[in-house]
């Protein structure tokens, strides 16, 4: 007997049709909350600017992914003179 169906991991909420129709329907919310209140939105702007870029350097800075302290040492002289 074939058991490899039962073993497949389930579909991620996302992927399920409900996951599916709660964010189009978060989608369409945020669209006309957007549309009614741009005014107040737009407002905000360059702070929320200003606010991406440390968050931009926190994420992605100095090479991301816990990759800081793994420099590679190399060899400063990179062609043998000989």
């Amino acid at each position: 007997m074939d058991q490899s169906d039962n073993d497949a991991p389930a579909p991620s909420f996302w992927r399920r049709p409900a996951g599916r129709a709660l964010a189009t329907a978060a989608l369409i919310a945020g669209f006309y909350l957007l549309r009614e209140h741009w005014g107040h939105v737009l407002g905000f702007w360059p702070y929320l600017l200003l606010l991406a870029c440390p968050l931009m350097h926190l994420m992605h800075g100095h090479g991301g992914h816990g990759q800081h302290g793994n420099h590679a040492q190399t060899s400063p002289r990179t062609h043998n003179k000989g």
